[in-house]
């Protein structure tokens, strides 16, 4: 049986610093980095305290850092990028004001862009599937319902 050596509060409170400095982190993130690293339970507020009194740890920033990539990177719309803060327990503030940083202009572009694609890759399909597919496609990447139906709608 393997023992996990404990480290002292400061020990783990260096570590968590650099863990966050190198890119944003939730707080579910640090939690989960703080049993990974073998600190005592009864250590791990006190620890989160102090990063978030340091500025290591901001949920806000963290959120609104979040959205954005997602949406530039991976193109993901905001029904998936509100799912996936709630899966990281990030308060529907923060999940609020991340989302108001999307550029609604961009968003309906890049929504524009994937349909278009999309549909031009199924040219073997019939119209009716081509379009069912490609709404899929879309409500998968996080796009809301009506947004999709009225791009599909232009077509």
């Amino acid at each position: 049986m393997i023992y996990k050596k404990h480290l002292t509060k400061e020990q783990a409170l260096q570590k968590l610093k650099h863990f966050c400095a190198y890119q944003e982190r939730s707080h579910s993130d640090v939690k989960e980095k703080l049993y990974k690293l073998g600190v005592w339970k009864k250590d791990h507020d006190e620890i989160i305290t102090a990063l978030i009194e340091e500025e290591y740890l901001n949920e806000e920033r963290y959120a609104i850092a979040f959205a954005g990539g997602k949406f530039r990177i991976k193109n993901w719309g905001r029904v998936k990028i509100k799912y996936a803060l709630k899966q990281k327990g990030v308060s529907e503030y923060c999940i609020k004001k991340a989302l108001k940083q999307i550029d609604e202009t961009e968003y309906k572009k890049i929504l524009n862009k994937l349909a278009k694609e999309k549909y031009a890759s199924l040219k073997a399909d019939q119209f009716i599937v081509r379009k069912k597919k490609t709404m899929d496609y879309l409500m998968m990447k996080g796009f809301e319902m009506q947004l999709v139906k009225d791009v599909m709608e232009k077509e």
